[in-house]
């Protein structure tokens, strides 16, 4: 028998106190990634305006444990 082994899912790292938006600089609450694995992070309040256009070209994304962001609920 072949053991194959299978990579971990692909998870993006969780924000940390450096990362800030690439709006405004505020503190990043909304970290996603993009096609060609780029990367932009977002403030709250920037993560929520954009969120209906966000949503369209998210690949993977992560938030701060206390934020939730409405794309979320476009997503699903």
């Amino acid at each position: 028998m072949t053991t194959t082994l299978t990579p971990p899912p692909e998870t993006l790292a969780p924000l940390g106190a450096d990362d800030r938006c690439d709006r405004c600089n505020a503190a990043g609450k909304l970290r996603i990634t993009i096609t060609g694995d780029r990367e932009l992070v977002f403030c709250g309040h920037h993560a929520n305006r954009y969120a209906d256009d966000l949503v369209k070209i998210t690949v993977r994304y992560a938030t701060d444990p206390d934020f939730t962001w409405r794309g979320e609920e476009l997503l699903s």
